[in-house]
């Protein structure tokens, strides 16, 4: 065995108990590892230079397939239900002396890195994977040590990432052959039978939900986050395939991170240190830094290609859900490091399959709490296994599937932090106009993009606003740049008497799925609900 790469004082792993017959690869540079890739046939340059590879079997997160071992330090914290799935502890320790048995001929490729700028709340992390590229991913998504904290560095947290390693649902627990476990007391999460990379990154985001709310007093936040020249700090609440990458991603503003941040009593921080956007349909005139972060460093996941290794971002054949991973500093216009102040606005980002909401609408605090624990969006296509065409769902806090706490925990400390701040908060239709999933057409990201810089830069504070007579928020009857008929939703629809009906079909869902709420909610939240 060869132990290669950038090594430290503590470049070891006896202390998971795996010693290894393969070579061990520490911290090697993006450019060594995308030619490990290439060496390997696990992947292809790209002509831009990236690296491109296929994620195999998995092209999505699989949620029914993440669990959390269940033990004194979570059994009475975590909010165990069909997201939070209980695992027993001997059972990830059986499964872990597996993976660590699979991997022991294997030569390995090991990243040591951290989450959370605000240096406060850091976590060190080591990651083992089989592959190149998941290491590579890794690089790309959480912060990199200086060489001065690589010589000293001590993991908190161990991801051990094997991919071909395959579980036997019928000895060790799962519910098939894929898997992603987290261990809260052991402080390790092992992912098997799966290549897909967003597993890596989502399970240090369900850490640190876990962690940071329950432990710090910090709000976690499934949210992309920008800042403008005068400061003014901006949040995009949204699930997969609402805009929080492609908004946040501002010419005019500096993106403090695209996914994933904690709001202190100091502010708000990036928890990551890269982007994963998705690709279907990109082109250079509509998102052009992230088209342009497209170079040597970026991973492209699951793409088509035109000749002469070209990407083509319409080619869905393997999955509509086509993603690029790439450092931060991929983004020209980028806050250094990736923090912000006290928010001054707040999006709540919404994919409406059904063509009801206003491409933009003003909340009072009130109703704010109410769509934030609801989480009502349409999942798109390809982000999850088994979805393939827009479904609408609700989501509590936009993330419900990575929130191991109540969600009224993280429900609370935003409606505190709005009333301390004094935001604005904003729900935003990135979705249809114009009717239905089959018959409406998605909102026009330059009008989105309009509104969303009219809240920012106080237009429209300055324009008269008239109350959806079903939903009860406001809606602004006119911003220059934008048609006015688009504002209000019910215009741009044919069949007025149809839009009246999908209205109250889409009210009527609100309500009932916020009954599992209402017991531990204050009234007034509860009386911001729809009314019909």
């Amino acid at each position: 065995m060869a132990v290669l790469g950038n090594q430290t004082a503590n470049s070891s792993l006896e202390y998971l108990g795996l010693s290894t017959t393969g070579d061990q690869y520490w911290n090697l540079s993006p450019e060594e590892l995308a030619n490990k890739t290439v060496e390997l046939n696990q992947g292809v340059f790209a002509d831009n230079g990236a690296i491109a590879i296929n994620t195999g079997e998995f092209t999505g997160r699989s949620p029914k397939d993440r669990f959390i071992v269940k033990d004194d330090l979570t059994e009475s914290a975590v909010d165990w239900n069909h997201i939070n799935l209980p695992f027993s502890a001997d059972s990830f320790d059986k499964l872990e002396e597996k993976i660590i048995a699979y991997l022991g001929d294997k030569d390995l490729f090991v990243r040591d890195t951290y989450a959370c700028a605000d240096d406060t709340y850091r976590l060190n992390i080591r990651v083992v994977t089989e592959y190149p590229w998941s290491n590579m991913f890794a690089y790309n998504m959480f912060l990199r040590p200086t060489e001065n904290e690589l010589a000293n560095f001590s993991p908190d947290w161990t991801i051990l990432n094997a991919p071909g390693f395959m579980a036997d649902p019928a000895t060790d627990d799962t519910r098939q052959h894929n898997f992603a476990v987290i261990n809260f007391t052991k402080k390790r999460i092992i992912i098997g039978g799966t290549g897909y990379t967003g597993e890596i990154k989502k399970g240090i985001f369900s850490v640190l939900n876990f962690l940071l709310p329950h432990t710090r007093n910090v709000l976690s936040m499934h949210c992309s986050a920008n800042i403008g020249a005068d400061g003014d700090t901006a949040l995009f609440f949204g699930l997969s395939g609402t805009g929080k990458t492609t908004l946040s991603a501002d010419p005019n503003r500096a993106l403090i991170g695209d996914d994933e941040h904690g709001w202190s009593e100091e502010g708000v921080f990036n928890f990551e240190g890269g982007c994963y956007a998705k690709v279907i349909d990109l082109n250079a005139e509509t998102e052009p830094d992230i088209y342009n972060a497209i170079r040597s460093g970026a991973i492209l996941e699951n793409i088509g290609f035109k000749e002469g290794n070209v990407p083509d971002y319409t080619d869905s054949s393997i999955t509509l859900n086509t993603r690029v991973s790439y450092p931060i500093y991929h983004i020209n216009n980028r806050a250094e490091p990736s923090k912000g102040g006290i928010p001054k606005n707040v999006f709540f980002l919404t994919y409406d399959a059904f063509g009801v909401l206003p491409p933009i609408s003003k909340l009072t605090n009130e109703q704010a709490m109410y769509h934030f624990m609801s989480g009502f969006t349409s999942k798109v296509a390809g982000t999850e296994v088994g979805i393939n065409e827009p479904k609408t769902t609700f989501s509590a806090c936009f993330g419900a599937a990575f929130l191991p706490l109540h969600p009224s925990a993280y429900a609370k400390m935003l409606g505190e932090k709005l009333q301390s701040s004094g935001a604005n908060a904003w729900l935003v239709n990135t979705g249809l106009s114009g009717g239905g999933f089959g018959v409406g057409k998605r909102m026009s990201l330059k009008v989105t993009r309009a509104l969303i810089n009219g809240a920012l830069n106080g237009s429209l504070e300055k324009v008269k606003f008239e109350k959806h007579p079903i939903f009860g928020i406001l809606m602004p009857t006119d911003l220059d740049g934008v048609p006015n008929e688009v504002l209000n939703p019910r215009n741009t629809w044919t069949d007025k008497n149809a839009y009246d009906v999908s209205a109250k079909k889409l009210a009527e869902a609100f309500k009932e799925n916020f009954k599992i709420f209402e017991k531990e909610t204050a009234p007034e939240i509860v009386e911001a609900a729809p009314s019909f």
